[in-house]
């Protein structure tokens, strides 16, 4: 039987739908609480529950994360049932012997549960450094300005969207799914990057021209090659953006330089046709972003701080500290 919903079993059972397949900690369960939910519990029902909505959730078993992440939810599961029951859980223990032998790829998949009900699923390395880039993991920042845009809906409507160092392309996906833009240019300049976005993107239903036409509800979704110190005026004069995003994109002065050089080679080739800015940053190092704002400053584009926004919808680290900029260009 299903548990009400807005109950706190099904509270629970939502929570750890979209932290597993999400796929990043097992920190952020609530793991106190289903143990206090366990000692009230005399069947192991919840536990069942939770299994079917994570590991033999539909959408993992199409799209499996990372089997050392599922072997470890699995002990910890296992764990919680041994604390408060005698009997051992068969289906828990018929789970792990599954993962047990299944051997780890290179590449698992991480899904996001929407505000409709709707997934985003992307295939990303198991390793956060990997082919000499950190461009195929999804990064907090943008999850943050991933939800920003879903509360912001009217920014992206109708309008061409440019997004910089799109990575594993959530931020994008996302905005496709939920906000309607006329048209939306992922880019990166990695070669294993943009093959992995361009599986990603397809991945979520989304033609990539010119298999895209014209009265489809999908926007034109295009991926391209943009390389910041080699990119030219002609070739970022063609993408006509409304406005233009990037996220966790300054993690280095080098690539922080790149990026501000980039947005002034936009605003001169488009003094008629200004588009808006956003950029989305988590502040590891406040060095590196006093650089932003100092090389900013010297280009003479305004920037603000867009207010947080009030809805955490998808799983990332709680400690981490986020913000949108708005630019002038």
């Amino acid at each position: 039987m299903e548990p009400e919903e807005g109950s706190e079993t099904a509270r629970l059972l939502q929570s750890f739908e979209r932290r597993f397949l999400a796929a990043r900690t097992l920190r952020s369960f609530p793991w106190q609480s289903l143990e206090e939910k366990l000692r009230t519990s005399s069947d192991s029902e919840l536990l069942l529950d939770i299994l079917q909505k994570t590991v033999k959730h539909p959408v993992c078993i199409r799209h499996p994360p990372s089997v050392k992440y599922t072997q470890s939810f699995l002990l910890e599961l296992i764990k919680k049932h041994e604390v408060v029951h005698a009997e051992p859980l068969d289906e828990l223990y018929e789970a792990l012997a599954e993962v047990l032998t299944t051997e780890e790829p290179t590449q698992c998949h991480r899904s996001y549960v929407l505000p409709s009900g709707d997934s985003v699923t992307l295939s990303e390395s198991t390793a956060i450094v990997s082919h000499g880039t950190t461009g195929l993991v999804t990064w907090d920042a943008a999850l943050y300005l991933a939800e920003w845009a879903i509360e912001n809906p009217a920014a992206f409507r109708h309008r061409t969207v440019l997004e910089l160092g799109s990575g594993a392309g959530l931020t994008g996906v996302v905005i496709c799914k939920t906000c309607h833009p006329r048209a939306y240019i992922f880019s990166d300049c990695h070669s294993r990057v943009l093959k992995q976005l361009r599986g990603n993107v397809l991945l979520n239903g989304l033609p990539l021209e010119p298999e895209a036409t014209a009265d489809s509800e999908s926007p034109l979704v295009t991926v391209a090659q943009l390389d910041w110190d080699e990119a030219a005026v002609p070739q970022l004069s063609a993408f006509q953006p409304d406005i233009v995003i990037a996220a966790d994109v300054l993690y280095c002065p080098e690539v922080t330089l790149a990026l501000v050089g980039v947005l002034q080679r936009l605003s001169a080739c488009q003094r008629d046709r200004v588009p808006d800015v956003y950029v989305a940053c988590t502040m590891r190092n406040p060095e590196t972003c006093q650089l932003f704002t100092t090389e900013l400053g010297r280009a003479a584009i305004r920037w603000e701080a867009v207010p947080p926004h009030s809805q955490k919808l998808f799983p990332y680290e709680e400690h981490s500290e986020m913000a949108v900029l708005r630019l002038m260009l």
